[in-house]
């Protein structure tokens, strides 16, 4: 049996790796892997900052500063929430669907070469893993 803290040091270090191959593989696009995700955050709709900042775990300037730049180049918009004028709302616009779906399928490629270099029964144990993965992921 496998001990849990040895387990997670295992998840640790293959998370890292994983992070570090997609923004070497993001390396040269249009927007970062962190603009990426925030963008990610906003696919099904408008989110409020400061959820944004506490689901992506910086402060609210901080995620003010990266939706400025999100601003900037045209990717979101700024809105205000219509049961409360005062909060604060961001969405993607259809250029940053656009941005988003393409930075995805980018990464999506380069890990399908990549599994596509793994034996059947390889890739058949990481899809078995898959259930067990997103509830250990899941929020608490």
């Amino acid at each position: 049996m496998t001990d849990p803290r040895t387990l997670a040091d295992q998840i640790n270090r293959g998370l890292r790796d994983l992070v570090l191959m997609l923004r070497r593989v993001s390396l040269g696009q249009s927007i970062t892997t962190q603009q990426m995700a925030v963008m990610g955050s906003l696919e099904a709709g408008p989110r409020r900052m400061s959820d944004l900042a506490a689901e992506h775990g910086v402060r609210l300037p901080t995620m003010t500063r990266q939706i400025g730049r999100l601003l900037r180049d045209g990717l979101v918009v700024r809105g205000r929430n219509a049961d409360d004028a005062r909060v604060v709302t961001v969405e993607l616009t259809p250029a940053g669907t656009e941005r988003l779906l393409r930075a995805r399928e980018r990464r999506i490629d380069h890990l399908t070469e990549r599994l596509m270099a793994l034996s059947e029964d390889e890739r058949e144990t990481i899809e078995a893993a898959l259930p067990a993965l997103a509830k250990l992921f899941a929020d608490s």
